[in-house]
């Protein structure tokens, strides 16, 4: 069963990396480095990053679920 945890971990862990790099840069950081700042005229978000920011807070959920899960039944085996 750890090893089904462990797993389940490196995957949503590498999946919460690439989440957040792709989402748009907020100003200042290192998204401005790389051409990030260049805003366009459109004010609000757009469905595509309302459903990465979703995605994202989904992957967070399981990501920490299994890691409180893997830590249970380390600590109680």
């Amino acid at each position: 069963m750890e090893l089904v945890f462990t797993i389940i971990l490196v995957i949503t862990s590498l999946l919460l990396i690439l989440l957040v790099l792709l989402h748009k840069g907020r100003g200042g950081g290192l998204s401005d480095m790389f051409g990030g700042g260049v805003s366009s005229g459109l004010g609000g978000s757009s469905v595509a990053e309302r459903n990465l920011d979703r995605l994202t807070v989904g992957i967070g959920l399981i990501w920490a679920a299994c890691l409180i899960a893997l830590g249970l039944l380390v600590a109680y085996s």
